[in-house]
C-alpha cells in the first residue's frame, strides 16, 4: 500500500483481487439462474471480457524482471485469450497388478508414472523390502529411463504426433526394463522409437550442454522451496464428495518473484511458458496455441475390488516420483494410505530439470535419513550419488479413496506441516 510493505500488526487487503472476484460473480449472475449458463458467462468474462482486457492493456507496455535478471516484455495478448478454451480430454491409463491407473496426457509428465509401472510389471515388488536397497535402486533406475523419454517424446499432442501408444506398451516397458542394471546409470538414455530419432538426438545434445548459472531470480519450482532460499509453493487437492465423485487437481503456475501482478486484477500471470524450448520441430517447441509441457500431474486409480483412489502432490519434477513410491507401497506392500505416505521417500535429479536453469545431475539420488543405514550404504556402493535430506523433508503427498463398502478415507503428509486430511 502506497509503495511500502505493510507495517507489522497492520491489516493488508488485496482490494483489487476482491473487486475482481465480485465482478466475475456479478457477470455470471447476469446470465440468469441456470448454473451452466453462469459458468459459461464467467468464462467469457475471463477470456473475452474485462479480465482479458486488463491483461492486454498491461502487457502492451509492461517490462518485467525475469529469470535472466533483466526486464523483458511479455508476449500474451487479449486475442490469445479469446482464441483459447479449455477442453475435455480422455485420460491415459495402464493396468498394473489388477489396478487401473489414470493420468493426464502427453502435455504433462503423467506418462512418466505409467511408463515406470509398465517397466516394473514383471518384478516381484511385493517380495522386496520397501525400505531396502533393491526396491530403491529398481524404482530409481526405472524413473531415470522414463524421464529421458519425457524429455525426448512428450509435449503438446494437438501439435505433434506423440508416440504415447509405444511408450505405454508392455513390449516397450519390457525393453526398457532390460536396460536396468545392478549399478546406477550415469547416462541419459531415451528409448529408441522408429521415426522419432531426431527428437531423441535433440534431447541428448541439449542435456550435454552445461546449464546457465543460477541467477536466483524467480527460478525453480516453488514447491521445492524448502530446499532453497526461494519462497513459494504449488498446491494439490484430492476430494471425494458424498455421492462418490472424485477430483484430483494440482493447480499452479505463477509465483510472485517471476510473475507480474496485473493492475486492477490483483493476481499474477502464469509463468509456465518457461517449460518451452526455442528449438524448432520438437513436441516442446514454443509455438502459437500450444500448451507448455507441465510438471503438474494429478492421479486417479481403481483397485481390483472397485476401490476408487485420488492422489497426488506438488513438487515439480518430483511429483510422479513420490506418487510412484506411494502407489507401489499401497499395491504391493499392503500399506494403508497414511503408512504409504509416511514411509521414507526418495527422488532422483538424474533428469533435465523442467525449470530454469534446466540443469541435470547424473546419478543423483536424494533420500530421507530414516532409511536404514545398510540401505544407504548399499545404494552408495551401487554408484548412486546420495544426497541425504533433512528428516521428514521430502514429499507432499495426499490421497483420498472410496472403498466398495462406501467408507471414505483420506491421508496427508505430516512433512513441513503443510497438508491436511479432513472428512465431514
Amino acid at each position: 500500500p502506497g509503495g511500502h510493505a505493510p507495517e507489522p500488526g497492520t491489516l493488508f487487503a488485496n482490494r483489487a483481487l476482491a473487486d475482481f472476484w465480485d465482478r466475475l460473480v456479478d457477470e455470471a449472475k447476469g446470465a440468469g439462474v441456470d448454473r451452466e449458463a453462469q459458468i459459461e458467462a464467467a468464462r467469457t468474462a475471463f477470456y473475452e471480457g474485462f479480465v482479458a482486457e486488463a491483461i492486454d492493456d498491461f502487457l502492451r507496455d509492461a517490462e518485467v524482471l525475469d529469470a535472466s535478471g533483466q526486464r523483458h516484455k511479455g508476449v500474451l495478448t487479449g486475442q490469445d485469450m479469446a482464441d483459447w478454451r479449455a477442453t475435455y480430454e480422455r485420460p491415459i491409463s495402464v493396468d498394473h497388478a489388477g489396478w487401473t491407473v489414470w493420468k493426464c496426457g502427453g502435455w504433462t509428465q503423467g506418462p512418466v508414472l505409467l511408463q515406470a509401472l509398465q517397466m516394473l510389471r514383471g518384478d516381484d515388488l511385493a517380495g522386496m523390502d520397501p525400505v531396502g536397497p533393491e526396491f530403491v535402486h529398481l524404482v530409481t533406475e526405472a524413473l531415470k529411463l522414463a524421464f529421458a523419454d519425457r524429455e525426448a517424446y512428450l509435449g503438446e499432442p494437438n501439435a505433434m504426433d506423440l508416440p504415447l501408444e509405444t511408450l505405454l506398451s508392455t513390449a516397450y516397458g519390457a525393453a526398457r526394463r532390460s536396460q536396468i542394471g545392478e549399478t546406477a546409470s550415469l547416462e541419459f538414455r531415451p528409448g529408441a522409437i522408429p521415426g522419432y530419432e531426431a527428437w531423441a538426438e535433440a534431447f541428448r545434445a541439449r542435456v550435454a550442454e552445461p546449464a546457465p548459472a543460477d541467477s536466483g531470480i524467480g527460478i525453480g519450482e516453488p514447491t521445492m522451496a524448502h530446499l532453497t532460499e526461494k519462497p513459494g509453493d504449488t498446491c494439490h487437492i484430492d476430494v471425494i464428495d458424498q455421492w462418490g465423485n472424485s477430483v484430483s487437481a494440482t493447480p499452479s503456475g505463477g509465483w510472485l518473484k517471476s510473475s507480474p501482478v496485473v493492475p486492477g486484477l490483483g493476481v499474477p500471470l502464469n509463468s509456465r511458458a518457461q517449460m518451452f524450448w526455442l528449438d524448432e520441430g520438437l513436441p516442446t517447441s514454443l509455438a502459437p496455441g500450444r500448451r507448455p509441457r507441465t510438471t503438474l500431474t494429478p492421479s486417479m486409480a481403481q483397485g481390483p475390488d472397485g476401490t476408487q483412489l485420488a492422489f497426488g502432490t506438488p513438487g515439480g519434477d518430483q511429483q510422479d516420483q513420490w506418487q510412484l513410491i506411494f502407489l507401489l507401497r499401497l499395491i504391493h506392500h499392503g500399506m494403508n494410505l497414511q503408512e504409504a505416505i509416511d514411509g521414507p521417500l526418495f527422488h532422483t535429479g538424474h533428469l533435465q530439470a523442467s525449470f530454469y536453469p534446466r540443469g541435470a545431475r547424473p546419478g543423483h539420488l536424494m533420500i530421507e535419513p530414516n532409511f536404514p543405514e545398510a540401505t544407504l550404504a548399499e545404494l552408495a556402493s551401487k554408484g548412486h550419488r546420495l544426497e541425504v535430506a533433512a528428516p521428514w523433508s521430502i514429499g507432499r503427498l495426499t490421497a483420498a479413496r472410496k472403498r466398495p463398502d462406501g467408507i471414505l478415507q483420506a491421508a496427508a503428509t505430516p512433512r513441513l506441516m503443510q497438508a491436511y486430511a479432513a472428512g465431514r
